[in-house]
């Protein structure tokens, strides 16, 4: 019995230890990279703050001089998403290279922001471009994953909403509505839509893209596929 007693301090000395212990939100940050945005709000519905941390490579080959002659970080960005557990944090989702640099090239435009919002449970990723528009990923936690289920893109003229398109992966449906004012000055848009169905397989997950730029001309894609035909029917109801 007395033999015992050292094993089973030790192995309570082990547990309280391990019931205390707290997993930070730093922990999670791979070798090589850093946080550079933190949003929070509950992703899995435990009524408790999630976490979505956004990263950036450490990489000096990617410091490089641009067409003005400025030094900008070309590193690109990542994601790492935590759920809020009693001790701590408990990984999510992880993609660490998925978002172009916030110093991209642009050429004549300027890059477009990355924004990220938790609203109702869902994860939104959002490019907002200015006066040109903006467009944004909607996923929502199922199945172990955050799966992409939605994306809006709108492609504006200063005030003026010039092409729309809404993607529905859940129920592989799509929405374009293309304004026919010429005229039109904000807010007086006349839009003609169409819904049509997509050929869409499984659910597409956040930690298996690679590039959201690629993805969002694949999307894009979509869009103008609809282009032609919608502005084909509307001139043959206008004759």
């Amino acid at each position: 019995m007395m033999r015992l007693f050292p094993k089973l301090i030790f192995f309570l000395m082990f547990t309280a230890l391990a019931w205390t212990s707290q997993t930070k939100p730093g922990d999670f940050i791979p070798k090589g990279y850093r946080e550079v945005e933190r949003y929070k709000g509950d992703l899995n519905g435990d009524g408790r703050d999630d976490l979505v941390l956004i990263i950036k490579r450490i990489d000096k080959r990617n410091i490089v001089t641009d067409f003005a002659g400025q030094k900008v970080d070309r590193n690109r960005r990542g994601i790492i998403i935590l759920f809020k557990s009693r001790n701590g944090y408990r990984l999510a989702a992880r993609n660490t290279d998925c978002f172009s640099s916030e110093n991209e090239e642009g050429g004549i435009y300027f890059p477009p922001e990355l924004w990220i919002e938790i609203k109702k449970g869902k994860l939104y990723i959002e490019y907002l471009h200015g006066r040109y528009g903006y467009w944004q990923y909607v996923f929502r936690y199922h199945h172990s994953h955050f799966e992409l289920i939605g994306y809006d893109a709108s492609i504006n003229h200063g005030p003026v909403v010039e092409k729309f398109i809404s993607i529905n992966f859940l129920t592989k449906k799509k929405l374009i509505r293309i304004n026919t004012n010429k005229n039109a000055q904000g807010g007086d848009e006349r839009f003609i839509e169409r819904w049509s169905c997509i050929k869409w397989g499984q659910l597409i997950t956040l930690s298996e893209i690679k590039d959201f730029d690629k993805l969002d001309w694949k999307f894009q894609k979509l869009f103008y596929e609809d282009l032609v035909e919608s502005v084909g029917k509307k001139k043959e109801l206008d004759r």
